[in-house]
């Protein structure tokens, strides 16, 4: 259909197609959806308006919308082994960074105090940064990591008790080590604070069973839908108890949006359905295990793994001791087909856009059915890559014999 309508774009999308097919991602966030997922995402239900919710919509014909809603819904609490009676869940928001700043919007007002994980220690701008409207509009203050590349829990106690936050948030975007909720959990009653946990990139390995779960010790999670959940771009936030329920529903719609992507709730429904399977846990579990090996891999040829090593999908390098940035280390990456973003590492003396270090992930290599042996080979690929050598027909060779799912 593109062909006769719109041969510009078909060309496009064809070439991004070809990129994907015969580079390497090491982007920490990034995954193949199935092809069913990519089958729902096109699907009819683009086509229909539905402010509101399941039951309560601001327009006629939404039978089949509030059905698909209150399915994915149903297979989200499940999924994460949750009561329907003691928790909600909203399917609605666009992504990740709407979805938290939902959560603000309905617990907090601009005088209100919270406690987020700084930027350069691996947390999310989302989390209070000073240049998120998340750091504009409300009182955050950041903790951070001690030298071992850990969270200072000891820190978050002291600011906790100093400055009595009425929201703690857990969560990270650059850290690769398991998250302790149950401290978490202790520092925020001790101070009656509510506990807000984004497991964004870690729901795929919660989910899969390779990494502890939040869901026993906060009030809130909010978490992406893609990334190692390997659904469509979207997002969900969980409350605990009627009453943050409702005020996060109200701070979704009409609060911040209006109506939602229902092409994008049935691809959530979609994807929460394989979450479910015994592959989705083997898969997960390879996730982690080609993290590990990946970042020992580096660490035995010089690069300077920061925490020392990985227990999740991802790990940063700092490439100070190559004598790179990481600017500089990202581009000679993608020169040689692969991706891997540059990332500020804790206590950077250089500037973001161009910081020290990388950040490696191993998603969406797993999903195309590579494990340890081909993770050596990736290592070496970057190694000679980073030294200036030229890799790339060895990373084609590679790329196509793992195709991602319907490629």
């Amino acid at each position: 259909m593109l062909e006769n309508t719109d041969p510009e774009i078909l060309k496009i999308n064809k070439a991004e197609e070809k990129r994907q097919l015969e580079t390497i991602s090491l982007i920490a966030s990034e995954n193949y959806v199935s092809p069913a997922v990519r089958e729902a995402s096109s699907s009819v239900f683009t086509n229909k308006y539905s402010e509101g919710y399941p039951d309560a919509r601001y327009y006629p014909g939404n039978k089949n919308v509030d059905e698909i809603e209150k399915l994915a819904q149903k297979r989200a609490l499940e999924l994460f082994n949750l009561d329907g009676s003691d928790w909600a869940v909203n399917v609605q928001p666009y992504s990740g960074s709407p979805a938290n700043f939902a959560v603000y919007t309905a617990l907090l007002d601009t005088r209100d105090k919270a406690l987020g994980m700084a930027l350069p220690a691996g947390g999310h701008l989302t989390h209070g940064h000073k240049v998120s409207d998340s750091g504009k509009y409300f009182n955050f203050i950041q903790y951070g990591i001690t030298d071992n590349g850990v969270i200072d829990y000891e820190e978050v106690e002291r600011l906790a008790q100093e400055h009595k936050p009425k929201l703690i948030v857990c969560g990270t975007s650059a850290y690769s080590q398991i998250l302790d909720f149950a401290r978490f959990s202790t520092i925020a009653k001790r101070i009656d604070a509510l506990l807000m946990v984004d497991m964004a990139h870690i729901a795929g390995l919660i989910a899969g069973g390779v990494h502890p779960s939040p869901f026993g010790y906060c009030d809130i999670v909010t978490t992406t839908t893609h990334k190692t959940l390997r659904g469509p771009r979207g997002a969900m936030i969980f409350s605990k108890g009627e009453e943050l329920s409702k005020k996060i529903d109200k701070a979704v719609f009409p609060g911040l949006q209006g109506g939602p992507h229902n092409q994008t709730t049935l691809a959530l429904a979609v994807a929460l359905k394989e979450a479910s399977t015994p592959e989705f846990k083997n898969y997960a579990e390879q996730i982690t295990k080609n993290a590990k090996l990946l970042a020992q891999e580096l660490k035995d040829k010089g690069y300077d793994i920061v925490s020392g090593g990985t227990q999740n999908h991802m790990f940063l390098v700092d490439m100070t001791n190559k004598g790179l940035s990481g600017g500089e280390s990202e581009i000679l990456l993608e020169q040689n087909g692969i991706t891997a973003n540059r990332n500020t590492i804790p206590n950077d003396t250089r500037k973001p856009m161009d910081p020290s270090g990388i950040r490696i992930g191993t998603p969406a290599v797993t999903t195309r059915g590579m494990k340890e042996d081909e993770m050596k080979i990736i290592a070496g690929f970057i190694d000679k890559t980073l030294k200036g050598e030229d890799v790339c027909k060895e990373v084609k060779e590679l790329a196509l014999k793992f195709p991602p799912p319907g490629f």
